[in-house]
């Protein structure tokens, strides 16, 4: 999985005051969890443009001026309810051989055969959430869709991967191809079967 670096600064004093005077001044508070210690530190905001107002999933370097270097994840993220700016930062701390949890974004591929024959493709979620360790997380999940016929359901268990775990039941879909008013009627097997008698006469 790609990674992108955010550089920080350690602060001290966690109070109100302290923290409304980073705002001012352009900087997001934030905390590094996970590790023997929490980590309170700020960096510009304009350093998380890359990890935030993205689809993409990235694991994060949090480089401090005091030299310490963490590996960590996005754990969670405060806006204004007005503004939209970004309050504060939660990190996780990552380590090469322990498991994380991450919400990684589906890549859809193809052009299912239901929605070509009138129906409507439905996408449950754009993204799942996985556990692993590290360095087997993926940039995203491949979901192969071209064979979808209508009434179609894509599960979860189709998608599984030996580098991680889902953590969704088995029955969770992620997505569908429903049946439109405008939907061909004529039966998708029956249209398999003529193709294939009508490829049989061109031969002959």
């Amino acid at each position: 999985m790609k990674s992108i670096t955010i550089n920080g600064s350690k602060r001290e004093s966690v109070g109100k005051k302290v923290t409304q005077a980073l705002r001012n001044a352009g900087q997001v508070p934030c905390v590094l969890y996970g590790g023997d210690n929490q980590v309170h530190f700020s960096a510009a905001e304009l350093a998380f443009s890359k990890l935030v107002y993205t689809p993409n999933a990235h694991t994060v370097v949090i480089e401090l001026e005091s030299g310490e270097k963490f590996d960590a994840i996005l754990q969670d993220i405060q806006f204004h309810p007005v503004t939209d700016r970004i309050l504060h930062v939660d990190f996780y701390q990552t380590f090469a051989d322990k498991e994380v949890t991450m919400d990684i974004p589906l890549n859809f591929i193809g052009n299912p055969r239901g929605v070509r024959n009138g129906g409507v493709l439905r996408k449950n979620t754009r993204s799942l959430r996985v556990k692993a360790v590290p360095g087997n997380l993926p940039d995203f999940i491949d979901a192969n869709i071209e064979d979808l016929k209508i009434g179609n359901k894509l599960y979860i268990t189709a998608l599984a991967s030996d580098n991680f775990t889902f953590m969704h039941p088995d029955n969770t879909v992620v997505c569908l191809v429903r049946r439109s008013r405008a939907a061909i009627t004529v039966d998708e097997d029956d249209e398999e079967a003529e193709g294939a008698d009508a490829a049989e006469a061109t031969q002959e």
